[in-house]
Parts: C-alpha cells; structure tokens; sequence
C-alpha cells in the first residue's frame, strides 16, 4: 500500500456559538462546548478520509517484478522496485541496510516529470527478500509504501523450473478530467507464457493497507483494463491492485481449482483534473511510434532505438513522460505546434536487471495526457562461447578466432559480418576475421562510463530461401573504459542554435492592409483558409473595405475616432539563410499589457476562428496574418499581441519544414527538420480605432546565448499617419516577462544525428 496522508480542512462554522448570548457560558457549559467542537472536528475529518481524495500522497507509483533464485529452490527472490515519488526526489540511503544483498540504480539521465502539477521523479532498486514478503519501504524521511506479494516456491510442472511471477509495466502518474471516461491498458507480460489476471487489492488478505475501493474505478481483471467514469471531483487518487498468473486454459475446458501461482503489487496514482475541453482532445500517439506491447529483442551490446510522435490538437505538448530502464537515453524531444516528437535509445551492457525491461511513456500538454503506451525490451539470454573462442581487442582492430567443431549443421560460407565486405576466413578447425573498428560496420555506442565497439557474426540466407537449418547469431563487443578515452580522445559535439542559424532576432508589427515592409503582398492579398476544419484555399482579392474576412483593401481612410475594421500582423525574423523557414504557432491577444486574461487568434498553427487568415508570401523568414476585428472580442481601444515562433531547416533539399495547419502534417517532417528554441515575443499597443497619427507597432526578441547577458526585448513605437507615413519613433523596455518566457525546449532532434563522436 501506499500511505496517503491528508489534511482535512478543520475549519468550521462558530456563527452559533457567538450568537447564542454575549454572556461568558459557564464551565460545565464550556466543558460541553469543547467535546462538540472536539468530535465536530473529528467527525468532519472522518468524512473527508472515507469520502474525498487524498491531498497528499507519499508515492505516485510502485511495481515489483519477481526473480525467483534457484540457489535456495526459489524460498528467496530478487525483487526489482520501481516507485514514483513526488518532488522533491527522496534519497535511496535508507532501501538497503548493512549487510544486505540490495543494490541501487544510479542512472545518469533520471526519469523525471512535471506533470501533475507536483512533478515526480523514479527510483529504482533491488534486493534478495523472501517469496512470501510483506514489508513497509521506506524512501527518504517521508516516503513510505506498504508491499505485499506471494511469489512461490512454486516448481512448473510442464518445465520442472522455478514459476516466473508476471510483469506488470509501471506507467507515468495517470491524468484525467472531470466526468470524462478514459480506459488505461495495464501492459503485462509473462515469461512462461501464463495468463496474466489483475485485481484490485485486499486488505483483509494483507494485501494493502487502509485500502479501498473507488466507485469511479472499474477494472477488466482478464484484460487488466481500468476505467475511470468520469464520476470524481478534482483531486489525487490511489489504486492498489494484485497481478496474478494461471496456467492458461483452452476456454472449452472449465477448471474450478486454477489457483494463480503467485500475485505481486501494482500501485497506481490517478490524478483527476478539471475539465475545460472536449473529451476527445487528448494527444494521440502516430503510427510511427511502436505499437503497444510490442517486444523489442536486444543483443548485448546492441543499441536498441525508436521514436515516439505524439499529435495534439488542441494543446501543445510539454513532456513526454517516461518510466523506464536505468541509462535509457531521452533526448531530441520536439515540440512544435501540434506535433511533437522523441527518441529513445537504449544500450544493452553488462547489468543485472530483469530479462524483460518495460518502457512506459506518455505525453502531458498543461490540462491533457494521451494514453499511456508501454514497450518491452526482451534480453535475449546467450549460450556459453566454446572452449577455444577468442576475442582480441587491438588499438584498430578486435580479432576473432572461433573453433569450426562447435558450429554443428552451420554452414559456414553463410557467416559474415555487419558488412559484408569484411571477409571471414575459416580452415577445418578454426574460423578467423580481423575486423576493424573503423570500419567493417562496426558501431560505436556509449554505455554508461565505456567505449563499446560492436559487431555481430551471423548466418545470413537468400530471403527467398526458407530452411529449419540452425543459425548463428554472435555478437563481438570490445569495451574500453572510460579513464582510456578521457580528455582529447573523445569528445562528444553538437551544433549550437547560433551555429546552425545564426544570430537571430524576431519581430512583431501590426500594421494597415497593403502598409509595412510587406506591402506588396497585403495590397491584393491572396488569403489561405487556417482553420483546421476548413477546406484550405487560396485566392486573389481586389482592394475592398467592407470589413468581410476576405477583405485585402486597407481601411486607412476611416473617421477619426471610427473603428478599424482589419489589421495585418507581421511576424519576421532577420534569418537570412534560404532553407530557413519561421513557425508561428500560438498567437494571443490582450487588453492589458501583462496578458492575464487572453483569446486566441492563432493555436497550434491554426487560425483560432473565422476572423484569421493568413496573407501568402514568398518570404521564408516572414509571416503575414489578416485579422478582422469586426470579430475580435476586444471591447477597448487598445489591445497587445503575443506569438510564439521557431525557425525550422528541413535536412534534406527535397523537403519542407512541417506546415502546422496541414491535414497530411506528420510528426516525420519534425524528424527530419532542424529547429530553434521556442520564442514568445510581444506586441506593444495596438489601437483600434483611427487616430491623428494612426498607431503602428513593432516588437523586437534577441535570442539569448550562452555567451551572452540574459536577453532583453525592446519595443519600439511607431506613430503614422493615415498614410502609414512614419513621423515619430520611441523606444522603451517591453516587461521583463518577455524575455523570462523566451525560454523554450531545445528543439533538436537525434533523428538527424547532430551529435557526433570524433575519435582522434
């Protein structure tokens, strides 16, 4: 179990008390008083402990997946933990005590998240405890959590070995919303093949602790599928559940006595949220993200890697949430627009964790989450080399010598390496390859503090030839420690913002149809449809003010005081390089300048209404919006603008960047593109009626550098008149917010492998 603590709140009404008389009531009176009041409290606090979510938890998650040891006929296991606590992160001093077979998992990259909004972090560990344990872990000074499994001695009597209990995937802290039903696939796998069954914990059996049932929670126990409702107020909830294995059973065949042959603890953290949008606006995982449950086979020392390609209408993502193995590599997370993208690599070194290793990801926009996806990675387990095999690792080259006698019924005119230009050679006792470390697709990987070079001999058959002849498969690796590849032999190097893009600063102006620097293109406008749901158009306009949506003529001509019907919002950048393209993806509008209270006018790429167009260019580094404010919500004179931009260079010359209002957009064109950091820059005021000069304004952003002083923005005020004529020209500091919420996530992506090793 996981302990939740709560706060109830112990406030209540005294109105009575006060109003039953000025007088000071008497001792006995006062002595009554206090027992009300005593188990008025308790009372309400008992209601609160039964009946409302918990307000603060100890643990957002736990697993534990069972090795039982055949050293002592399986009376001891090796049980792997896997626990999400929330920020700040406990330490791990207090998991295993002196003496103990226990060891910690340290991992460079830690899993952490931000989402719910108390952020979370994972710890990882395992430790020699009996089958049969019931036991408090304790994490940190205020961590605590209930575990309870029976895991055997139980000998399988189709193998004679030891049960494998099942393994349950861990995922990120679950979110939902009020009165909106999700389903959460549990992702289990079993390595003797049992039926895995999931059910909710219980506490007259020991199983949890003060546990209990949620009416809002229903579980599929064969198919381990939770439900939530929906039917939850706004709060943080916990579940306890058992997953259990039972020899499976054809369905014809009805057997009163399967008894499971061992249960272990999922605990499971939902957090339910408020509601502001549709059900369905959850972000969706893409087809090329790796389907759920799939199992990934990893040799030793391979390097097992893939995508996940997230696409979110409505919100964009700010995380993708991960629980996974130690030394699992995040990095190139994306987010542009609707799309977002991440890579996973994992190496496959010398560790003692499980043979079958979940990955469970998620990803978090501010108010959504999508489903939850988990994979496996399967650790093929590898027969003994055979007596007489060596491996020698030169300074440019490992040698392998491989006795002939234990290739039994492997012909060995099929062996070759990863290239097969490298030959390999063999006699009527022994097969040799010298194979190059630069060369003869040998692959350098990083795992943990070693250099690991690799490559794989193995049989390789027409694939039009089908046969039940056995096959090799023998992975080489040789390891380098880290103090041997120190200093200016190896140094790993990626691109900074300002080397691939340059200096690069972003503006923001407003001005009149057909004024400003791109005139030529706001006069007779061709106006393209961003509205999402729209069939997109383009088409030419004649110079007309009637304040229609279409409208392209500029409306310089109105009476003072009157209001103006539509405005052009230009959003440049000074990127001079011909492949770069600006982004916009978010645009809002306020009445104040500190942008409390805000409407969209362009989200996730998208025109926010019918009142938004997009005025076509030929300038890459240029965006042009028509915005008719016959729509606009604003009922002042003046109103502000913020826009969020990205400069993009798709890698190859025969693609583009991701058009983010596109149908056919996909995640795959942010895999292969290059991006800046996120920028939110801002508009000084705009009016919105004619005046005598008529208001014009123009924001600049400097990107930061790490080489720099923090960034400042500065506006810069232009006052015109009704012939867009400049006559006056201020300049003063926007708000420091401006430049604090420049900051974004670094958009680069190692799909197109901007890291480099470079060996000297």
């Amino acid at each position: 179990m996981i302990n939740a603590r709560h706060e109830p709140d112990t406030r209540w009404d005294f109105k009575t008390l006060l109003t039953r008389g000025s007088r000071r009531p008497s001792p006995a009176r006062g002595a009554e008083m206090l027992r009300t009041l005593k188990l008025s409290v308790l009372l309400q606090g008992l209601t609160l402990l039964l009946s409302g979510p918990a307000c603060e938890a100890s643990s957002l998650g736990l697993t534990v997946h069972v090795v039982p040891l055949d050293s002592d006929g399986g009376k001891t296991v090796r049980a792997h933990f896997t626990a999400i606590a929330p920020t700040p992160c406990p330490g791990l001093s207090g998991v295993c005590a002196q003496g103990e077979d226990c060891l910690v998992h340290t991992t460079s990259s830690p899993f952490t998240g931000s989402k719910p909004e108390s952020g979370w972090c994972v710890r990882q560990w395992q430790k020699n405890v009996p089958s049969n344990y019931n036991g408090t872990v304790t994490l940190g000074s205020d961590t605590e959590m209930y575990v309870s499994m029976k895991a055997g001695p139980q000998v399988r009597e189709n193998s004679g070995r030891l049960n494998h209990p099942p393994f349950v995937a861990l995922p990120p802290p679950l979110r939902a919303r009020v009165n909106c039903p999700h389903h959460f696939h549990l992702s289990a796998k079993d390595l003797d093949g049992d039926r895995v069954r999931c059910r909710f914990a219980r506490p007259e059996h020991g199983e949890c602790l003060g546990c209990t049932r949620h009416s809002f929670m229903e579980l599929d126990e064969e198919k381990c599928m939770l439900t939530f409702t929906g039917k939850a107020s706004a709060g943080r909830y916990f579940i306890y559940l058992m997953a259990e294995d039972l020899i499976p059973v054809p369905k014809i065949i009805q057997i009163s006595d399967n008894a499971p042959l061992s249960s272990v603890p999922v605990h499971l953290s939902l957090t339910v949220e408020e509601s502001t949008s549709s059900c369905s606006d959850e972000p969706v995982a893409s087809s090329e993200t790796p389907e759920r449950d799939a199992t990934l086979f990893v040799l030793p020392y391979q390097e097992m890697k893939f995508n996940v390609h997230f696409m979110s209408q409505l919100e964009s993502v700010l995380e993708v949430a991960v629980v996974g193995p130690p030394e699992l590599y995040r990095v190139g997370f994306t987010s542009v627009g609707p799309l977002s993208v991440m890579t996973m690599a994992w190496v496959r070194s010398q560790n003692n964790l499980t043979q079958l290793l979940p990955i469970c990801f998620a990803a978090n926009t501010k108010s959504l989450q999508s489903e939850p996806r988990c994979v496996w990675l399967y650790q093929r387990e590898m027969r003994t080399l055979p007596a007489g095999t060596e491996l020698t690792c030169e300074k440019t080259e490992m040698i392998l010598v491989l006795p002939v006698a234990s290739l039994t019924n492997i012909k060995l005119e099929e062996l070759q390496l990863n290239s097969p230009t490298c030959p390999v050679s063999y006699n009527d006792t022994h097969l040799t390859a010298r194979i190059a470390l630069n060369g003869c697709g040998t692959k350098t990987l990083n795992a943990g503090s070693e250099l690991v070079y690799t490559n794989t001999l193995q049989s390789v058959r027409p694939f039009t030839l089908v046969s039940r002849r056995p096959f090799l498969i023998l992975p080489l690796a040789c390891r380098i420690p880290g103090a041997q590849v120190k200093g200016p032999h190896y140094e790993v190097a990626m691109p900074t913002e300002t080397e691939v893009f340059g200096e690069v600063k972003y503006e923001i102006a407003i001005y009149l149809p057909g004024e400003g620097p791109l005139a030529n293109y706001t006069r007779f406008a061709q106006l393209r449809n961003i509205q999402r749901s729209a069939v997109r158009v383009r088409r030419e306009v004649e110079s007309r003010s009637d304040g229609n949506a279409t409208s392209t003529g500029s409306n310089s001509s109105g009476a003072i005081g009157s209001r103006i019907n539509q405005l052009d919002l230009h959003v440049m950048s000074n990127c001079t390089l011909d492949r770069a393209e600006l982004l916009v993806s978010q645009c809002v509008e306020s009445e104040t300048e500190d942008f409390e209270e805000t409407r969209p006018l362009l989200s996730q790429g998208c025109a926010a209404s019918n009142s938004t167009f997009e005025v076509v260019t030929t300038q890459s580094n240029s965006r042009v919006y028509r915005l008719n404010l016959n729509n606009v919500e604003t009922k002042g004179s003046t109103m502000y603008v913020q826009c969020t931009v990205n400069l993009c260079i798709a890698t190859l010359p025969s693609q583009k960047c991701p058009d983010l209002c596109s149908r056919s957009v996909s995640t795959r064109t942010v895999v292969n593109s290059v991006f800046t950091k996120s920028y939110t820059i801002q508009s000084g005021p705009v009016s919105l009626v004619f005046t005598t000069p008529q208001p014009s304004t123009l924001s600049t952003i400097t990107p930061a550098t790490t080489t720099t002083a923090p960034t400042t923005t500065t506006t810069t005020t232009t006052t015109v008149t009704s012939t867009a004529t400049p006559t006056d020209t201020t300049t003063s500091h926007a708000p420091e917010k401006a430049s604090s919420m420049a900051a974004g996530v670094i958009l680069t992506t190692i799909g197109i492998f901007l890291q480099k090793v470079v060996l000297h």
